[in-house]
Parts: structure tokens; sequence; C-alpha cells
């Protein structure tokens, strides 16, 4: 038995009870308790606010670097399809199902691994934060945004997941726009009126066609999706003096918001407002030492598609854990028992390698 097969089997079985817990986002009071409990029978001292758990390595020093372990608890409701209890773990086939499983719990059990670890470990080059957060599936403002002001200076950070252990050093920004196109409402017999519809559809069709000029390496352009139109009225006989639209826009590390709303402004007919600015576009330098410290262990890094609590971290964080992330939010989830081994494994490697 190798130094680390204890806290695989302890793994599986913190990650075989979180699945059992229903923890919804805004409703993980529970496994917020039941992650506690963990803590307690490591022998660690932790701290809760609101929905997250969070502690330090013994022996922590203010005079050196500090790195965050990160993943979240919550989850998103099981969809229609499930065939299984969402709630009862499983283990088929290799593969551990459940709710929560790929997304992120096995990246959660695997960080709190590997605190577990590095825990009592004397002189380290750096201190080490364990945080199990809320509120990661609806970008909720109580959740990493509520803790990182408690947790002092960060110098840097691993958040958990489903990476297949590989490295996404780069993670696009989500900008949600509302629209409104403004018109003059009038009888569609007599064509009077100025239809507000019209004009929206236009303005879709002008941000469809769109070319940016900032193509990044690792997440190429700017992509601008409308995902909603509507108008107020739903007589037929009445041209639409107001139309709404939502627009999607997923935005490269290349690319700031305040550039994408100029950009819609010089295009649009219609009033524009983005719903929030909070999810940026985040990277991470491949100089930076836990990515070289991946590259030396022969992972591979790319860019991420989708966001995590990354877009809310005023510093370098590295996105990565086991599981695969086209698993996340699908029916019957599952992670295979091995990715939790490799996930532990892999993170007790990168580390030791980011201390020498």
């Amino acid at each position: 038995m190798n130094k680390t097969e204890p806290l695989f089997f302890k793994a599986a079985e913190w990650l075989k009870s979180l699945i059992s817990i229903p923890s919804f986002s805004m409703e993980e009071n529970e496994t917020a308790t039941y992650i506690s409990g963990i803590l307690d029978q490591e022998g660690i001292l932790w701290h809760r606010l609101q929905n997250n758990v969070y502690a330090t390595n013994l022996h922590f020093d203010v005079a050196k670097p500090t790195l965050l372990l990160n993943s979240h608890h919550d989850t998103v409701k099981p969809n229609k399809g499930y065939t299984r209890d969402p709630f009862l773990p499983a283990v088929e086939d290799g593969k551990l199902f459940g709710l929560g499983s790929n997304d992120a719990g096995g990246c959660l059990v695997s960080l709190m691994a590997a605190f577990v670890y590095f825990y009592h470990k004397e002189d380290l080059p750096y201190n080490i934060v364990f945080a199990a957060t809320a509120e990661e599936e609806i970008s909720g403002k109580n959740g990493v945004e509520l803790l990182l002001p408690q947790l002092k200076k960060i110098d840097c950070a691993i958040v958990g997941e489903p990476t297949q252990m590989q490295m996404a050093v780069a993670e696009r920004g989500l900008l949600v726009v509302d629209c409104v196109a403004e018109g003059v409402a009038g009888h569609a017999a007599r064509g009077e009126g100025m239809n507000a519809l019209y004009i929206a559809l236009e303005d879709i069709q002008r941000l469809r066609s769109l070319k940016f000029e900032k193509e990044g390496l690792l997440l190429g352009s700017n992509r601008i999706t409308t995902t909603v139109i509507e108008t107020p009225n739903k007589q037929h006989n009445v041209v639409p003096s107001e139309c709404r639209f939502v627009v999607d826009i997923r935005v490269n590390e290349l690319t700031s918001f305040d550039e994408i709303l100029n950009i819609l402004s010089q295009n649009m007919q219609s009033r524009f407002e983005p719903r929030s600015m909070r999810m940026r576009p985040s990277s991470i330098s491949l100089d930076h030492p836990l990515v070289k410290a991946g590259l030396h262990l022969g992972k591979s890094y790319y860019g991420s598609p989708t966001t995590s609590d990354v877009a809310l971290m005023p510093f370098p964080a590295l996105k990565m854990g086991p599981g695969e992330s086209a698993r996340s939010h699908t029916t019957d989830e599952f992670i295979f028992i091995d990715e939790i081994k490799e996930g532990v494994d892999g993170y007790i490697q990168l580390l030791e390698k980011l201390f020498q």
C-alpha cells in the first residue's frame, strides 16, 4: 500500500456520503456540516461562514505565500431523465453514480485528502488554505466571493473542477446582456407604427455577423449568442412597441468586458444593460510555478469554455480536477472510482513538485 492509499479510500467514502445529502445551491447547510465533521475527525481546526467551510494548515506562517485549495459542494437539481436515485451512491463497473459525483464532488474530496496529507507538515514553503464553498452552480454571492475577504491574502489557487486532471489555464468570461428595442405601436392591418421586433432582429443579425480582432490562443474568438426574445404584447394584430432579448457573450482571455460593451454600443439600435460584470475572463501564466509544476509532471494545458469560481478570484488560479466536464449536469452522473485515486495522487504530486 502506497502512502496515499488510505486517503483514497477515505475520499471515496466521503464522496459517497456527500452524494447522499441533497445540496442544491443555497441549500448546502447539511453538506457544510458533514464536511466540518470530516475535518473534526482528522483533527483539523475549521471555520464556517454561512455554508462555506475552510481551514488552514497547522503551521501557518504569515511570512509565507498562501495557496488556496478550493472546490464547491453545491449541485444543480437532477434533470428529469434520471433513471437512478440521484442521492443513492452506487458503484457499478468501476463507476460511482450520484448527483454531484463528477461536478464537483470528486474534486472536492480529492483536494480535501491532499489538504489532510499536508496539514501537519512543517517547513512547507507555502501556507495552504482549504475551502469547500457554496453557490458555485448559480454564481451566487454567498459562496467563494463572500469567503475570500475572510481569507486575507491569497497568492494563488487550485480550483477543483472536472478537467481529467489536465490544466485549464484560461477560462472564458460570461457577460449576459439584457436588451430592449423600442418602436411605436400600431395596427398591423393598416401598416402603422414602427415594429420593435424588426429593430431587435436587425440588431441580432448584426451581432451574429460581428467579427472580433482579438483571437485568443487558448480560447479563440469571442462568442455572442442571442438566447431569449419576446414582446410584452400578445395580440396578433398589434405592432409591438417594445421587444426584449437576451444576449449571452462568452469572452476570451484577451478581451475586457468594457471592450465588448463598447462594440455593442457601436452596432446596436437597442438599449442594453449588462446583468453583471462579475464573471470575467481569467488566465494564469504558463510561467507560474503551479503551471510549471504541472508541466514537469507531464500534464497538458488548455483554455476552458466554461466558467467557474476562478472568475471571482483576483489572483492566479489553476482549474484542475478529476472527472470529465462533459459529464457535468448529465443524466445519471458518475465519476470513475479510479479517477478519485488519480485526483488524490495528482494533487499531492503537484503540490510536492511546487514545494520543491
